[in-house]
Order: C-alpha cells, then structure tokens, then sequence
C-alpha cells in the first residue's frame, strides 16, 4: 500500500480515484510515496528518498522546489486549466467591480444601516450620482499570456461586446484553436499596451517575468489604464504601480494578490486569492492531480509534468522499466546495452526529452532481476529506476 501525504486540505474526491483501501492518506509524518499540495510551502523542507511525486492541485509551482525535485527524481505535476473557469469569471467580475464603482456603493450602503441612518431607500437616489461608473462593452481588453486561462477571458471578453488583442510568443497550437477568431494578435507586447483600457495577465511567474510590469511597462500604457492581476503577485513591481497610481497613468489596480503596501492606495482593488476558491475548481484540480498520480503509479505515464517530458504508452503485460535520467548523450544506448547484457528483449520503448532532463520507458516479457536493474541505477546520469510489474 502506497502513503500519500496531503500537505493542504484536499476536495474529497480524491478517494474516489485512490481508494483508501489501495491508498493510505497522512496528514503528518515523513514517510510517504507521493503528496497533494496546494498552496503549502515546500522549498524547504526534506523530501524522504522514496517520494516519487509531488501533484499540485493548481497551475502555479512557485511553492514546490522543482529544481531539486528533478535532481532527486521526483515528478511534480500540476492541473493547468482545471481551475480556469473560475479565474476567469473573477477576472469579469474584477473588470466589472473597477469600472461601476459596486463595492464603495455598497460600503455607503452598510454604512447607513451601521450609522443608524433612516430612510436610505430615499437618500439613495441622491447619493447614487457618486457611485456612476462606466460599462466594459467597447473597451479594449489586452491580455498577455493565452494559456488555458487567458483564452477563456479573451474569449468570455469577446462574448461582452468588449475589443481583444492577445500576445503571447509562445502561444500553443491548441490554444490557438480555441481562440475566438475576433481576438486580435499583437506581435509585441509593447503593440497591445498602448491601445488597451483593460490590461490583464495570464503568466506564469519565472525568473523572466518576476517584476514584469516595471516603470518602463506602465510609461507605455494608455492613461487611466485598469490593469489586473489574477496570476502571480510576483509578476508586479510595487513601486512602479503606486506610482501609476497616483500619477493617474493607472486607473485601478485589481489584484488576487494583495499585500500591505498595494491595499494600502485607495485605487487598489485587493481580493484574498479567490482565483480557484470555488467548490468546483477545487474538485476539478484535486481529481485532476489524482489521477495524474494514480497513472504515474501504475503504469509510468507521465502527463503534465512541470520537470519532465510527457510520455505516455498503454501498459501491457509482462514488465515495465521506468528510468529518469538526464538528457546527455549514449544514455539509450548505455541502457540497451545492460539489458542486452543481461539477456533481455526489449518489446516497446519510448524515450522523451525536455531540457536537461529525459524519460525512458521500456516494456519488457521477462523480469529483470536485480543485478540487472543495479547496473542501471548505477548508470552515470541516472537519477531515479522503477520496476513496474505484473504485482500491480
């Protein structure tokens, strides 16, 4: 029986897909085989050197420390797109929230009911004039990065009468089918910021993106710009917003990523992380982590892997090798040669690369014994070697 570690609270459905009589599921301790993380940190902290994956049940990783995972040969695994409903109906409703002025008209009105004021029914229509907004319909929306998320709001943009334009220089070939055919593609970025009212990001943070939105970003915007922020709080330079802020080249500053400077400016519209804080995407992302651990598990597949290759092959019968390796040269045929060595046929093999970092799997009839599987972890570049058999 295989341990899984939660690390955060996890939507119930996981049971559905491991089983607890298959699976047995810990909240504490460090003795484990795999682990579920949503937001907990984990850059720190010891792995045990069985840990095979680490699934986390949302897009970003920020929170796990991939790089030392590949090195440890650990799989991290993330759920792009199953929360991307909800992070785009927040996204219109943030669109929404800074051009109608909602939230100060409702904070007027608890502050009669709190005041002890009478006759709000009355005052209201008087009062109303200082809450009058504007409508998004024939705005234009900017939207840097279309990923799974970022086509759902350009295209739920499209559908409320509001002008799109997309950039994204690694836009993916399914992501361009799903595309509305009325977004507009900027070939720079810097195409698209002149000529929005909305501007909103839909990136991963990184080393190239961290403080992306800086002085010289927010200098070539269209004054009075709303700009919003649903994907990292780290892709924002403070500074430079506040001082948009004030100076009026930004209009509002929406954000699901708050923090004491930022919620401190009366133009900062500040959400406590709400992007996949709903019953549904919670459900979605959990069965979609499960399930991609419950496959690596069982049959070596590896799907949307932020440190490896994507490989997937149908498990037969007999026997499979599962190898983690880095991506240098005669690793394939250093491993053939020990299986030949050692008197084995090889019945299907599959062997993806990504970056420094590749992914065998290799089907066999016969079990290797463990001679044989000794030479391979003692392969130079070798990281990680599974058996996967008919025990299964």
């Amino acid at each position: 029986m295989l341990t899984v570690k939660k690390f955060n609270q996890i939507s119930d459905i996981i049971y559905t897909q491991m089983p607890q009589d298959h699976y047995r599921f810990i909240e504490e301790g460090e003795d484990y085989d795999v682990a579920l993380v949503r937001s907990a940190q984990l850059g720190e902290m010891p792995f045990p050197k069985q840990l095979l994956a680490i699934a986390r049940a949302g897009a970003g990783v920020d929170n796990i420390p991939v790089d030392r995972c590949s090195e440890e040969g650990i799989v991290v695994f993330n759920t792009p797109g199953a929360n991307a409903n909800a992070v785009k109906e927040l996204v219109l409703c943030g669109m929404i929230l800074a051009c109608r002025r909602i939230v100060p008209g409702i904070q007027w009105i608890r502050r009669q009911h709190e005041e002890g004021i009478a006759g709000v029914d009355k005052r209201m229509e008087k009062a109303k004039k200082d809450f009058a907004g504007g409508e998004i319909a024939g705005k234009t929306l900017g939207v840097i990065g279309l990923g799974a998320i970022g086509v759902m709001v350009a295209n739920a943009a499209v559908a409320m009468d509001m002008d799109v334009i997309g950039y994204d220089p690694f836009l993916s070939v399914d992501a361009a089918l799903r595309l509305s055919r009325s977004v507009k593609l900027a070939k720079t970025q810097e195409e698209l910021l002149g000529r929005s009212d909305f501007l909103t990001l839909h990136l991963p943070q990184t080393a190239k993106t961290e403080g992306m939105i800086n002085r010289n970003v927010l200098a070539a915007v269209k004054p009075g710009t709303i700009l919003l922020n649903f994907a990292r709080g780290g892709l924002i330079d403070d500074d430079a917003v506040i001082e948009a802020l004030e100076s009026g080249q930004l209009g509002r500053y929406v954000t699901d990523f708050p923090n004491d400077r930022i919620i401190a400016n009366s133009k900062v519209i500040a959400m406590p992380h709400l992007g996949a804080s709903t019953l549904e995407a919670e459900e979605n992302c959990a069965r979609m982590a499960v399930a991609q651990l419950k496959e690596y598990l069982i049959s070596g597949t590896i799907k949307n892997s932020v440190n490896f290759p994507d490989c997937e092959y149908p498990l037969g019968e007999g026997w499979r090798i599962a190898i983690i390796n880095r991506n240098v040269t005669n690793m394939v045929g250093q491993i053939t040669a020990v299986l030949a060595k050692n008197g084995l046929n090889i019945e299907h093999m599959l062997n993806h690369s990504r970056g420094a970092w590749a992914y065998t799997m290799i089907d066999l009839i016969k079990k290797p014994s463990q001679t044989c599987l000794d030479a391979l972890a003692g392969i130079d570049g070798v990281v990680r070697i599974r058996l996967i058999g008919e025990e299964r």
